[in-house]
């Protein structure tokens, strides 16, 4: 038997705070309950937001907290080839066009068609695409590239969603619903998703996708609020020919007035409580997890 193999992957662009202490450890868990491996990936690619300090602290968090991991770490802004590669397969397959409305262009776009009625949105809320450049002809596409316009890489949802059909996974955890099993996969709610932009050559759902083939990850333990997204994910999947893994989505860890976590919301971080004097088993039990037998500090890399 391959012992399982699980994966913590923070964004370096704040520091970590109790929703991803809980994950952490959920996953540190899993992977010692298993006699599996727990890998840590730094999810870096957006260059405007993620900084060195934060990595920094997220090794210093992680081996406060007690948790070990595998070396080494897998920094997304070093493997940008990678998902170049698996961009250009997709778009052999025509199922890739460049968008070129900017965000202000496509919410005055959304506005427009509001005035008929509700415009469909995404299970995150945001509004489907709502432009046309799919019509758009090569030579214009071309003319437009050409002149330095900036661009969004699409995913064709239909034609994508035309390939392959009764799309599902395993999920070991649960939706805020309850489902859990074989859950069908329905990418077609997300719209035209983007896969990579001008100035940056992957997007979340593809690099996350390829990088857990290709680390062999076999279990992701993640938020409830991904739940959702595992549907896009499932289908890249198919495209790309890549294994699919059992997913395991946990509840979320939430505030005073009911709101996830979030960094953008200056969540309080965990070198704040350390610094308050909350050990990792007061942290444990802030998250719910009471007592949790922790590994060894490891030195990061």
């Amino acid at each position: 038997m391959v012992p399982p193999v699980f994966r913590f992957a923070p964004s370096p662009n704040g520091y970590l705070h109790l929703g991803h202490a809980y994950s952490a450890l959920l996953n540190f868990g899993r992977a010692r309950e298993t006699g599996g491996r727990l890998l840590l990936r730094i999810e870096d690619i957006d260059a405007t937001r993620c900084r060195p300090e934060y990595e920094t602290a997220i090794y210093e968090d992680l081996a406060w907290l007690g948790i070990t991991w595998d070396v080494p770490v897998r920094r997304q802004s070093e493997h940008l080839a990678d998902y170049r590669a698996a961009l250009e397969k997709l778009s052999a397959l025509g199922l890739v066009y460049p968008a070129f409305e900017s965000r202000a262009e496509i919410a005055r776009l959304v506005s427009a068609r509001e005035a008929d009625g509700p415009w469909p949105r995404d299970p995150d809320g945001a509004p489907l695409y709502p432009g046309n450049a799919r019509s758009l002809s090569t030579d214009e596409r071309r003319r437009m590239i050409a002149s330095g316009a900036p661009y969004a890489l699409r995913l064709d949802m239909a034609a994508a969603c035309g390939r392959v059909a009764g799309l599902t996974w395993n999920e070991l955890g649960e939706d805020p619903d309850g489902e859990r099993g074989r859950v069908a996969a329905r990418p077609e709610v997300w719209g035209d998703v983007i896969l990579a932009r001008k100035e940056t050559s992957t997007s979340y759902h593809l690099s996350v996708v390829l990088d857990d083939a290709l680390q062999g990850v076999s279990e992701i333990v993640r938020g409830q609020d991904l739940f959702h997204a595992t549907s896009v994910h499932r289908l890249l999947q198919a495209l790309l020919g890549l294994p699919e893994p059992a997913y395991r989505h946990h509840r979320l860890i939430r505030d005073g007035e009911g709101r996830k976590l979030s960094k953008s919301d200056q969540a309080t971080g965990l070198r704040e409580l350390r610094a308050a004097g909350v050990t990792p088993a007061g942290i444990c039990q802030l998250v719910g997890l009471g007592q949790v037998s922790l590994g060894v500090s490891q030195t990061p890399p």
